[in-house]
């Protein structure tokens, strides 16, 4: 089994050493990280990345690589051998990033692989979305899911409705539905692109692709119900809980 787990990253960090990783430099940048591939070779949408964030590395990989198994991960987010990681160093963080052994056996169990959801408890997806985001996304995805792909509407609605969600834009599968799903999530988001103006959104909102990514994911695991495998993510860095359990309060509260 040939299995590629693309490390989406814009700057030179450590890498995990495993076989399985390729590391992958993303926008248009002139520096070529010492090996790394690009993703602005081939078939390519780099220039986007600001805009669609790591899902121009997973357009890149759909298009332009073979593998039996393809799978996409962020150089502060790594899938786990399986522990938990709040209190360990960074060096034991690194230590317990997921191995081909790891992953080989869990394939065993399910053809996809997916991060622990994020559970919000007192808000749905689609609320927590239009208090953290411009709600126009989710409902631009929405309005063209029902123009382009109806039979998805009643997952879509099922989906953001929900309490928990599939985060990160992190999966690792076998290649037929890595490839599946990007094509019908490029199907969607371009669409998306052509009918909303960002030009006054803060940087960081113009990753609006991005984030509807994140959502959509969901919607079309549960249309086509496929068999997954969750699996506790490694977070590199400082998660900054309290800051973001303050500003969690604040958005329920203002």
């Amino acid at each position: 089994m040939k299995a590629e787990v693309y490390i989406v990253s814009h700057k030179l960090v450590k890498l995990p050493q495993d076989r399985m990783y390729v590391p992958i430099q993303v926008g248009t940048a002139d520096e070529n990280f010492t090996g790394f591939v690009r993703d602005n070779t081939g078939d390519n949408i780099a220039v986007k990345n600001p805009n669609y964030c790591e899902l121009t590395a997973q357009y890149w990989a759909w298009k332009n690589r073979t593998a039996d198994v393809k799978g996409l991960v962020h150089y502060r987010r790594y899938f786990s051998n399986g522990k938990r990681n709040f209190f360990k160093s960074y060096a034991g963080k690194f230590a317990d990033i997921m191995t081909s052994e790891t992953l080989e056996k869990l394939l065993k169990k399910a053809p996809m692989i997916l991060p622990r959801k994020r559970n919000y408890y007192i808000e749905t997806s689609w609320s927590h979305y239009e208090h953290v985001h411009h709600i126009e996304g989710l409902q631009l995805a929405r309005q063209v899911i029902s123009e382009k792909c109806p039979e998805y509407l009643p997952a879509f609605d099922k989906m953001v409705q929900k309490r928990a969600v599939h985060m990160f834009n992190m999966l690792i599968a076998r290649a037929d539905l890595f490839d599946n799903y990007t094509e019908w999530l490029f199907q969607i988001l371009p669409e998306i692109e052509k009918r909303v103006d960002i030009s006054s959104y803060t940087d960081y909102e113009k990753r609006i692709y991005g984030f509807v990514g994140e959502i959509l994911l969901d919607v079309w695991i549960e249309k086509n119900q496929i068999k997954y495998v969750e699996v506790p993510v490694m977070f590199m860095g400082n998660q900054h809980w309290i800051k973001k359990i303050a500003s969690f309060v604040y958005r329920k509260i203002r």
